[in-house]
């Protein structure tokens, strides 16, 4: 494990790469701003949290993250597992969200450097992909009707489930100066997706200025919208805008613990830190595989355990920069990928950029309107919503198809926290009820080969009195009544049977509990004048049962390295 993964990079960097990375990072810096302010937004806090956590993040990333092209920042999934977290009642009775976001920040940062030290970065394979998928469409849905309100210029609804009242919440839409803001911005960045690249394409225009000017569409909402705001003098009761940002950096430091009471503070982060795990949890799962996907493009690696050290630091850079907690963002990503980007320079030219846009330019952001910020959320989030894999992923596997749906709706219906935990829940019940009946099949050999197939596929030869099974699983204690279940079942409908052989071609283990059951198996069919073989057993298994006293009780029962030399001399043997 390397602490400083740039050097990776950095010994070998040339002129070429810069210049790439150049590109890439102003082409991701005009992401940043609008993105950074309309997930703070999103989040329910300041709009300088979301800049913050634009600035220094980036850049403990670059310096310890192993992805060359990971964009670390406010991203939305966070951000509204943010806001359930500040509008739980008992940590908006204390007050002072922002306090609370840096505390979310601080305890995200510690928990995956915790995960670190233990070396935890394997946790990623437990939680499924289409556990996963439910969960961001949950939350993209959840995300999309929390816009609503702010898309119509209408105040949140608090209806609960009573239709009658939602009736009569929307009966209260008017065209007015907030509707037609939020039309034109959706109208122009949709043209700036599809359409407009479509349209360059036929032109010829270079791959990488498409990807230049279809990813402009944002920050051009933004300008325009900002500047008819401005122009018509609409912001106040016509229009909510964003307010005054601060210009410049917030003193770095922990100060946000000084800010109340110690016992107030203490309390806080009790609250907060199992919002926070979860918060660390989907970051880290989300970013890993994020960075896996362009990695992999280009053939180069991630180190799980790394990643959490570099989220882990970028976390509290976010915490004592007074930013928001961060994750590697999906859009931001790609963004940052196909513009070009080489190394995690691109990400470090395109922080600097923001940072200047605080110091000089922050007096500009203050007449953006929330629902211009509203539609790009929108825009930004709606490719998340992923109803159709839950129906691929049904006809696939029915177990995890249950899973996906199930954490969709659990997040919900129930909430994200209980969402997730209902989907991690169903995956892991599903694993164990497959590795609890694992596939068996009663074999015969292909005429004229030395291949045995499942009789139920194929045309195959048997032989009245042999019966050969093939056991695809690992024997244990979670799976081995199945497997006595099915042996009896086929004994009793081959009554004729003399030699049974069980083939081992996929057993890698027989613990304990299974080697018992195997010896009381073997002892009940000697009892009845028939004999236990074993077949294509591997190495390590034979290890094991060398160790035992099992082979020697197997007699007159064999051992055979290949399931032809068994048929060779108990299929004739009546």
């Amino acid at each position: 494990m390397r602490i400083l993964p740039i050097s990776d990079w950095l010994t070998t960097y040339s002129g070429q790469d810069f210049r790439d990375d150049l590109f890439a990072g102003i082409i991701t810096a005009i992401l940043l701003v609008p993105q950074g302010i309309a997930y703070a937004i999103l989040a329910g806090l300041p709009p300088q949290l979301g800049l913050y956590a634009s600035i220094l993040p980036p850049v403990l990333y670059a310096l310890l993250g192993t992805s060359r092209t990971l964009s670390v920042g406010p991203v939305s999934i966070a951000a509204i597992m943010i806001a359930v977290a500040l509008t739980a009642p008992e940590v908006s009775a204390l007050g002072n969200p922002v306090q609370s976001a840096l505390i979310l920040s601080a305890e995200s940062g510690l928990i995956l450097l915790l995960m670190a030290l233990m070396r935890m970065g394997g946790l990623v394979n437990f939680i499924s992909h289409p556990v996963l998928a439910g969960f961001t469409s949950g939350a993209a849905l959840l995300i999309m009707a929390s816009q609503i309100p702010q898309l119509a210029g209408l105040k949140s609804p608090s209806c609960g489930i009573d239709v009658a009242c939602y009736n009569e919440y929307f009966s209260g839409v008017t065209i007015n100066a907030t509707v037609f803001i939020s039309t034109g911005a959706l109208a122009l960045l949709l043209f700036f997706g599809k359409p407009i690249t479509s349209v360059l394409k036929k032109l010829h225009v270079k791959p990488s200025l498409i990807t230049a000017i279809s990813k402009c569409g944002p920050l051009l909402t933004v300008v325009l919208a900002t500047t008819a705001v401005s122009y018509f003098n609409l912001s106040g009761q016509l229009i909510a805008v964003v307010g005054s940002v601060p210009s410049g950096f917030p003193e770095l430091g922990i100060g946000f613990l000084s800010e109340s009471l110690p016992q107030n503070t203490w309390e806080r982060a009790r609250l907060l830190l199992p919002d926070a795990a979860f918060i660390a949890l989907i970051a880290y799962v989300e970013s890993v595989a994020i960075a896996k996907v362009t990695a992999n493009l280009r053939g180069e690696k991630i180190s799980p355990n790394q990643e959490l050290i570099a989220l882990g630091a970028a976390n509290i850079a976010a915490a004592v920069s007074g930013g928001m907690p961060v994750a590697g963002g999906f859009s931001r990503t790609m963004v940052n990928f196909s513009a070009g980007a080489r190394t995690q320079m691109a990400m470090l030219i395109a922080a600097s950029i923001l940072g200047l846009a605080v110091i000089f330019f922050s007096p500009w952001f203050a007449n953006i309107p929330k629902s211009a910020l509203a539609a790009i959320i929108l825009v930004a989030i709606f490719r998340l919503v992923r109803i159709k894999h839950i129906i691929h992923t049904w006809r696939y596997d029915r177990g995890d198809g249950m899973a996906e749906l199930a954490t969709l709706l659990g997040v919900l219906i129930l909430g994200i926290e209980e969402g997730i935990t209902l989907g991690i829940i169903l995956t892991i019940g599903s694993h164990l009820r497959k590795t609890s009946h694992p596939h068996i099949a009663v074999v015969g050999r292909i005429p004229d080969t030395e291949h045995f197939r499942n009789i139920k596929r194929h045309s195959v030869e048997t032989w009245h009195h042999l019966l050969l099974v093939r056991i695809d699983e690992s024997i244990t204690f979670a799976n081995i009544s199945y497997i006595e279940d099915y042996l009896g079942a086929e004994l009793r409908r081959q009554p004729n049977t003399k030699h049974v052989v069980l083939i081992f071609t996929s057993v890698s283990d027989i613990d304990t509990t299974a080697l018992e059951a195997l010896e009381q198996f073997n002892h009940s069919l000697q009892a009845a004048g028939k004999t236990l073989n074993i077949s294509e057993a591997k190495g390590p298994v034979m290890d094991k049962l060398e160790k035992t006293d099992f082979l020697a009780q197997l007699k007159p029962g064999k051992v055979f390295f290949r399931t032809e030399d068994a048929v060779k001399e108990l299929g004739y043997m009546a």
